[in-house]
């Protein structure tokens, strides 16, 4: 049996239809279900934090906190509304949307793969999954939520005291406890097993079309995108979780700082974190600020060289791709939609 059919069996044998909260991950210790399962095709294993164990149990607590808007300040926002399953974990919107129609300064990104990540957030400045779900909960223009409000909420709703008693051993509802909820149901979003991956990693010479495999050679060769979005031997993240300055913003408009107002260094304006490219077709528009619609505009964008400005990077320079030479990368993009878990909105929690 491949990876990916292990990955696929275990997952569903490790979930069950819970009728009191609508779905749920229930595989217990001693159930004989590989719990995590492997990682789907192209990818490698989850990393997962001491103080943060994942179980069956707590990865669907945290699935219903991730769909629950009652946890946000006035109880319309959810992680689920910038992170729409439909929508590669992505909104379809240039921004994101908070609480009140207040509108954000960044382009949602999606959380597949998300697990992976060395840091989260356009410019990175939260260094694992449970620091970054904290940031929208208490942002006042995001989910604008206290503690206080969470506990109050979710404490009346019988169903929320069981789970959080059966997942952390005592009824009592925090901040640190819902993220890290969260944070566990969040590893479970990977994407792999794509049409590359069974081609690239699985030895299926049918999988790719003759214009992918092109588009693929493009990326790696001429095109050094591959410097940035990495395929290795073994697995292929397409990111190498770094900071670049590839001239998005500065057209003109005020510009966002990126990295610089993390580490202060005027040397990291207008660097942002390389995004993955995984289910890539289906979470535009792109890049930070959202102004590029489509992956057409992104290719030629890049074919272009960016814009210049102080800080981008010496690797953008003009590719001067021909018209079927961008056809062929576009092929190659949309062969990197992979498998990512099917995730339907519980119902809700009472």
């Amino acid at each position: 049996m491949s990876r990916t059919s292990r990955f696929v069996v275990a997952l569903i044998c490790g979930m069950t239809v819970a009728l009191s909260t609508g779905s749920g991950f229930t595989a217990s210790a001693g159930s004989g279900v590989e719990f995590p399962p492997p990682p789907p095709l192209g990818l490698d294993e989850v990393p997962v934090p001491e103080d943060n164990p994942m179980t069956p149990a707590k990865v669907d607590l945290g699935r219903r906190l991730f769909f629950e808007k009652r946890i946000s300040g006035d109880g319309t926002i959810a992680c689920a509304s910038c992170h729409m399953p439909q929508r590669g974990f992505s909104n379809g919107r240039q921004y994101a949307i908070g609480i009140g129609g207040r509108i954000g300064l960044r382009n949602a990104p999606t959380i597949i793969n998300a697990a992976y990540n060395d840091t989260h957030f356009w410019d990175g400045r939260a260094k694992s999954l449970e620091e970054q779900a904290k940031g929208p909960i208490q942002h006042p223009a995001e989910m604008g939520a206290t503690e206080a409000h969470i506990a109050k909420t979710l404490g009346a709703l019988p169903s929320y005291r069981e789970s959080f008693q059966r997942v952390f051993g005592s009824e009592k509802i925090t901040l640190d406890r819902v993220v890290k909820a969260i944070a566990t149901f969040e590893r479970t979003i990977l994407s792999g097993n794509s049409l590359f991956d069974r081609w690239f990693f699985g030895g299926d010479k049918a999988a790719l079309t003759p214009a992918a495999v092109r588009g693929f050679k493009l990326f790696r060769g001429r095109g050094n995108c591959v410097k940035c979005h990495l395929v290795d031997s073994f697995s292929a993240p397409f990111t190498d979780h770094k900071f670049h300055n590839v001239g998005v913003g500065f057209d003109g408009r005020p510009t966002h700082p990126g990295r610089e107002k993390i580490t202060k260094r005027a040397r990291d304006r207008g660097k942002f974190k390389t995004p993955t490219l995984r289910d890539i077709s289906k979470t535009m528009p792109y890049m930070h600020d959202g102004s590029l619609k489509t992956l057409e505009e992104v290719i030629d964008y890049y074919d272009r060289g960016g814009l210049a400005n102080p800080n981008l990077d010496p690797d953008m320079k003009p590719l001067k791709f021909s018209k079927l030479e961008k056809s062929d990368l576009l092929a190659f993009l949309h062969s990197l939609d992979g498998s990512p878990p099917i995730i339907q909105a519980p119902r809700p929690s009472r």
